[in-house]
Parts: C-alpha cells; structure tokens; sequence
C-alpha cells in the first residue's frame, strides 16, 4: 500500500491525528514509569531479611513506671526467663529494635577516632547471646555473644560496647580488601574502639524505604539491654506452636508484673504482620501505578477505536469509491491499520522521548533508579500492538462497506 495518501488524508484530519498522538505519548511515558516503579517495589518487598520469619513474633512492653531503670533491668531478665520457660517458646531475646521495623536506632560507623566523616552508617540493634538463635541468623565468622558480655545501658549513656557483631554486608563496606573479623572500628562518636567478634550472614536493618539506599545491610549488634521507655521482646516459637507461644507470651509477661502496657492491637506481631506492614506503603504505590496504567491504556484505546469509528463514518463515500474502482476488503483494512500504526509511530517516538525525561527528573528529584531501556522497548511494543487491536473492529467495519451502499449514503 502507498504510504503517500495515507499521509495525505492524516493532513485533513491534523487535530484528531495529533490528539490521538499526543495521548499515545503520554500513556506510553505515564505507564512505563508507573511499571519501572511497580518492579521496584516488588523488588523491594521481596529483598530477604536476614531473618528466618517463620515462627517469629514480636512483643512491645511499655512500662508504666519509667523512672526506675534498676527495677526495668531486673524486670527485663525476669521476663526472658518466663518467655523462655514456656512450653511452646523456643527462644527469647529483648532488642531495641530489629528488621523491617521501619524505625530505629542507626549510628555513623568510623574507621578511625579522628575521622570527620563518617565512613557508613549502620542501624543498631541491642542484642544478647539469643539473640541470633531467636532471630534464626546465621554467624558466618567469630562467635556470638556471652552472658557476662551483656550490660545495661540507659537511652542517654554514650553508646560503647567493647565487642560488636557486625552483618556481611557491612563488613565488605567497611573492610573490601580483607576479613573484618578482629578489626576495630568506632561505633559511637566517642574515641573508644570496638572489636568485630563476630559476622552474621545477611541481616537488614530497621530501614525499609527508598531512604535507606545503601545502608539497608548494614548492622551492628551491640551486647545491651536498652533500659528504655519500652522495649521489645524477640520471640521464637517452636515449629507449628506460632499461635499458642503468642497468646502464651504476653499472660507470661503479665504473670510476671502487671505495669506494664502491652497494646491489643499493635503490642504482639507475627512477623508476617510485621513485614506486612513494613511494606504497605510499597503495595499502595504498586496497587496505584498498576490502576493508573490499565485506565490510560483503556481509556487511549477507546481514544482509537472512538476516532477511527469517527473517520469510517466520515469516509464511507469514500471508501465506496475505492471500492468500485476494485479495492477489496483486505485493503480497506489494511488501509485504516496502516493510518493508525503511522499514528502509533509517531506517538511512541515522542512518548519514548518523554518516558526517560520524565525518569531522569525523578531521578533527581526522588533518588529513584534510572529508567531501563527494556520498559521503554516493552512499552513501545505494546502501545502499538493496543492500537493495533483498537483500530481492528472499526477498520473490519469499514471494509464491510459496500459500493452501493455507500452510494445511497451520499
């Protein structure tokens, strides 16, 4: 078919071929971002923590008599004890924090005393010598932690401790040319050092969000009970007794001293409710983009299919003419699909063009990742297979249209 009248006819119908094509352009620009962002939410939901989540769950005491951090201290070991004594309990361990929590404690990690800069940063866990069985990671270098090892520390005490666990993926950042275990490094801003003793294998920090870049591997476990406000209680149930150990713990606890608040609501967590919620935000982005770009594809088909139907019915003496003069059906279908693919051309080119503007000011502006060139491709291709299957059904309409019949119409 000749390209030329088809050119020709497009020029007498200029403002439906450019709104047809601008709307192809931006859908392609909107949906190609809006899926890059969806892959990378999905990738991000799906990073592993570090942790065997199984059987895990979480328990946060308040304590209603803050001020006497002697009796928190003893209340704390008393309720490890309970918790682990109980039948359906497999370890216990209290922490500060610990993975996907979303927020925390996190601390500039040093090489030397009189660095100005940080060399990385690191979330901070309190940790004991269960701490790693409760949790269910696994120490790839060095040893844990002893009882004798753990102190009590106060929110507001400098933050020392003269051995640290530190995760691998922190050890590669601060030590690339060789093993961390045995090093020194500077955990808090003072000038006292702290001795690895120990490398976990993968272990993510508090951090869940986009914020936490390269910083989301990175921890140290630190051999303290956090005398705080409140604290949390890391619970492993035995295998298949996840239910029963969470509603064991928490009469435990209060067997053990009645001061104390635990919430109905949010103070005992499955750690599948924790990684749910640690992530909720990244399945209503998802869920979101996912909405946006079915309804622009739809409503940029129905943009098509309602133009052609528009331009059939504008041409059917037209068409009539040609089809006296010997043109078949097969090319009047051809005719309206090749208009509409030279359409889809021109918008795809404009909105690929677009798509990666668009993500490098994202870039910019939100730290996101840059756009693959494989979205684009995709999205190219199946903006042009939609218009495709959009200008099929009034395309085959058109080619219905008989001589006669487009003769009456005149």
């Amino acid at each position: 078919m000749q390209i030329k009248p088809i050119l020709a006819a497009m020029r007498h119908h200029k403002a439906g071929t450019v709104l047809i094509a601008l709307q192809i352009a931006l859908t392609l620009a909107i949906v190609c971002n809006a899926l890059f962002i969806i892959q990378q939410r999905i990738t991000r939901m799906s990073r592993p923590s570090g942790v065997s989540e199984n059987n895990l769950f979480v328990i946060r005491s308040d304590w209603a008599d803050k001020s006497d951090t002697q009796r928190i201290d003893a209340q704390m070991q008393a309720d490890l004890i309970a918790l682990r004594q109980l039948g359906s309990v497999q370890d216990a361990a209290s922490t500060n924090s610990f993975p996907l929590r979303g927020t925390g404690w996190d601390n500039f990690i040093k090489l030397q005393p009189d660095q100005v800069k940080m060399t990385t940063d690191s979330a901070i866990f309190f940790s004991d010598e269960h701490t790693l069985a409760t949790l269910g990671t696994r120490l790839i270098a060095g040893r844990n932690f002893t009882a004798s090892e753990i102190a009590a520390q106060k929110p507001r005490d400098a933050m020392h401790s003269a051995q640290v666990i530190i995760s691998k993926d922190l050890a590669q950042r601060l030590f690339p040319q060789g093993s961390a275990l045995g090093k020194t490094i500077y955990v808090s801003m003072g000038q006292a050092p702290s001795t690895i003793i120990g490398i976990t294998d993968t272990l993510q920090a508090h951090m869940t969000g986009s914020w936490a870049g390269p910083y989301a591997y990175n921890a140290v476990l630190i051999p303290a009970r956090l005398l705080n406000d409140y604290t949390y209680y890391l619970v492993r149930a035995k295998p298949g007794q996840l239910d029963a150990a969470m509603r064991d713990a928490p009469k435990a606890l209060f067997a053990q001293s009645r001061m104390r608040i635990i919430d109905h609501k949010d103070g005992v967590m499955s750690f599948a409710q924790v990684r749910q919620r640690a992530y909720e935000r990244d399945v209503g982005m998802a869920i979101l983009m996912g909405i946006i770009s079915v309804v622009l594809l739809a409503i940029t088909a129905a943009g098509i299919v309602g133009l052609t139907s528009f331009w059939v019915g504008q041409r059917r003496k037209q068409i009539g003419v040609r089809r006296a003069l010997g043109a078949t059906r097969g090319d009047i279908l051809s005719y309206f699909l090749t208009e509409n693919l030279l359409i889809g051309i021109g918008g795809v080119l404009a909105g690929a063009v677009l798509a990666i503007g668009i993500n490098l000011w994202m870039v910019t502006q939100f730290e996101m990742a840059r756009l693959s060139l494989a979205y684009v491709v995709a999205g190219v291709a199946a903006l042009l297979v939609l218009g495709q299957g959009a200008v099929l059904a009034p395309a085959l309409r058109a080619s219905r249209v008989s001589p006669v019949e487009a003769t009456r119409s005149v």
